[in-house]
């Protein structure tokens, strides 16, 4: 039977399937071009930096470090460009088998794996990590040939910081080291974060970390098109880097490196000041430290040697090596006397040799002479008993009240950081430092013993220098500075810095001229007299010897049965010219024994140095390293010589340029600074010698 079909039917069902099959399509079309007006109009401008980001890639610009200068213009800190093979970790398959297979190429010594390795964990957000640092031409031209086998690895130029004299001042100066870990985060919350984009060093010490600022310089960026893996193709845009500033320090390097030289092996500190402006004319620590060794991220080996050493070379002993003044302090205790009325010039008190206070017997030194002592004569041949009992005239609260002004036991704003306060005794601090209420309770006793510069007394160089220049400079006191000025490296503009008032401590005249002439005796017929012998110049100054650990009332000190360790510091106060002091200082010699023997001689070749530009004999060195010198022997070398090789010997190591300019910015600064403090300019000395290597 024919089946006849439903024309209409199929007709129906065919134009609703068309019909929905165009909806289908129709709305697959708004779709589309509702996503196209989404991305093309409401997410432009994200998409295309999107696109623009895959495209190019915005790479920073590192400024050069700025230079640090001595107060004539010698380089102290430079920088230098190297090549460094550098690893990602992210982007290496096997880290082992890649480092292994570049010893073949590059010299990879075990002190770069470890430093390496340490890098890693502690440098977690950087991308790239150097696993050898200033390689030969020989090194690049071998890895750059076997490139296409080390997906991740690069050969990249960076600047390193250069300390072009090593060791000398390198407390003072500081160094630069890799940011770690908590470093970044400090500058990751602060507005600083977008100026250290790909800055992997910040300095860590000395003017190097105090002068972070200044130094650094700012950022720039490049915009660079990269091909699909990455690769720089070309350069679109840059913005260059702005250096650093150089940074002018007062700081006389040849002066420096005098003193170091005569400490020898032996440790200590030495603070020399311009008793009129406060500018640190020396700052010396020993024993010192390489900044070097830090550049590149210090190896295991170097880090132990230097934080297990019993000398302690990373102490900065001028800023925080604390220390009882010994005798030094007795100037100050009888200015205290004549300013509070307790006790006239001419007053007398007789000096058996030892001072009896409740019961105890407090001793003097077996070569003191004893007999009737005024304050001159107690002073010139330092009688204890003299100041034992002005001690206990004074009592701890009056002696605290006089010394505190004068910056014992107070921060004294120095413009480097990590000083210590030290102690300067009295009630109340006795009461905040001890717990158990037995001991902080004042004793009586315990203030005799302030009146020579021992019980609780404890003070650093800086602080000693301080109050010696402010002696030296009728009671007006500076705060000590080492940084003069800053030169801005684009414009050429410099910029002195300026000082903070000075403060007057209201010493009358009279009384000043009654303890000067006194610390003049010293020299002439005192306890340095025979250091002092033949000098071209009067000086003022006073020898002190502090105990390193306590001895009983009823022992002798006997310096043979004694460890190093233990045995008395030797120090020395003074200022030169005593008529017009140009120079103030202080001085330790630790565990050296007498003051007069050891730490006066240094100070003698210093005043030599400054005020006659004289620099000791070859011998003459010799014999006061050994602690075997009085007044100077041999025939003296001209300072102006000795500095001029030293610059020379720093040129070895930085580019001369940077030796030319540091002296042109000497010339500008002390001109400005001549200029903004009615002080004549000091004459530079002779311009450096080129062509000289380092020791």
């Amino acid at each position: 039977m024919t089946e006849l079909r439903n024309v209409e039917a199929d007709l129906y069902r065919f134009r609703t399937r068309v019909l929905v099959a165009g909806l289908v399509v129709l709305c697959a079309f708004a779709l589309l071009a509702m996503r196209l007006v989404y991305l093309q109009v409401y997410r432009h401008e994200d998409l295309s930096d999107q696109a623009e980001n895959n495209r190019t890639a915005i790479v920073p610009i590192v400024p050069n470090r700025g230079l640090i200068l001595d107060r004539n213009g010698v380089v102290l800190a430079s920088n230098y460009s190297a090549y460094t093979l550098e690893i990602t970790p992210s982007k290496v398959g096997n880290l082992e088998e890649t480092i292994t297979a570049l010893e073949k190429l590059v010299d990879i010594q075990p002190r770069d794996k470890r430093r390496f390795k340490r890098l890693r964990e502690e440098a977690k957000n950087f991308e790239s990590l150097p696993i050898r640092t200033r390689l030969s031409d020989a090194e690049v031209a071998r890895f750059t040939a076997q490139r296409f086998r080390f997906p991740g690895v690069d050969i990249k130029a960076r600047l390193f910081r250069s300390y072009p004299y090593g060791e000398l001042a390198s407390h003072v100066v500081g160094y630069i080291g890799r940011i770690n870990q908590a470093e970044k985060e400090k500058i990751d919350d602060s507005d600083d974060e977008g100026n250290y984009r790909g800055t992997d060093y910040i300095g860590k010490l000395g003017v190097e970390q105090s002068f972070e600022q200044q130094l650094h310089g700012t950022t720039g960026v490049e915009q660079m098109e990269t091909s699909a893996g990455g690769r720089a193709v070309r350069r679109l845009a840059s913005n260059p880097a702005t250096p650093g500033n150089t940074v002018m320090l007062s700081l006389d390097i040849g002066l420096q490196k005098l003193v170091e030289d005569m400490f020898g092996s032996r440790r200590g500190a030495l603070v020399a000041l311009d008793p009129k402006t406060g500018e640190v004319l020396a700052f010396v620590s020993k024993p010192t430290f390489d900044p070097n060794l830090f550049v590149d991220g210090i190896d295991q080996e170097s880090w132990q040697a230097l934080n297990e050493s019993l000398d302690k070379p990373l102490l900065n002993r001028a800023l925080r090596g604390t220390y009882p003044p010994g005798s030094t302090y007795k100037p100050f205790m009888a200015m205290a006397a004549l300013q509070t009325g307790k006790r006239s010039p001419t007053a007398l008190v007789n000096d058996p040799g030892f001072y009896m206070f409740g019961g105890h017997r407090f001793g003097s030194p077996e070569n003191e002479r004893g007999g009737i002592m005024d304050m001159n004569r107690a002073i010139v041949e330092s009688s204890n008993v003299y100041f034992y009992s002005l001690a206990n005239e004074l009592g701890v609260e009056a002696i605290h009240d006089f010394m505190a002004p004068l910056g014992f036991g107070q921060i004294t704003g120095i413009d480097i950081n990590g000083e210590v306060r030290g102690v300067l005794p009295n009630q109340a601090w006795k009461r905040g430092y001890f717990k158990r209420a037995a001991q902080q309770k004042w004793f009586a006793g315990e203030t005799i013993s302030l009146g020579i510069g021992q019980g609780y007394n404890s003070f650093t160089m800086l602080q000693l220098a301080q109050a010696t220049a402010a002696l030296a400079n009728n009671g007006i006191k500076h705060k000590p500075r080492l940084v003069m000025a800053t030169q801005d490296t684009v414009t050429g503009a410099l910029h002195p810095l300026p000082a903070d008032p000075p403060v007057d401590l209201g010493f009358k005249p009279e009384n000043v001229a009654v303890v000067r002439k006194a610390l003049v005796g010293v020299t002439q017929g005192g306890t340095s007299t025979r250091v002092f012998a033949g000098a071209a110049y009067l000086s003022g100054g006073k020898t002190g010897t502090a105990q390193a650990v306590t001895i009983g009332q009823k022992e002798k000190y006997n310096k043979a049965r004694l460890e190093e360790h233990q045995r008395d510091h030797a120090l020395y106060m003074a200022f030169a010219p005593a008529d017009n002091p140009k120079i103030a200082l202080a001085v330790i010699v630790e565990n050296a024994g007498w003051g007069a023997g050891v730490a006066a001689p240094i100070a003698r070749r210093v005043f030599d140095y400054v005020l006659m530009g004289q620099y000791p004999s070859e011998e003459d060195m010799v014999a006061v390293q050994k602690g075997l010198a009085a007044a100077p022997i041999g025939k003296p070398r001209r300072a102006a010589d000795m500095v001029g090789l030293l610059a020379a010997d720093g040129a070895g190591a930085a580019p001369q340029a940077a030796t030319e300019k540091g002296l042109e910015v000497a010339k500008t600064a002390k001109a400005a600074l001549a200029e903004a403090t009615g002080k004549p300019a000091q004459p530079a000395p002779p311009a450096p010698l080129p062509g000289a290597k380092p020791d």
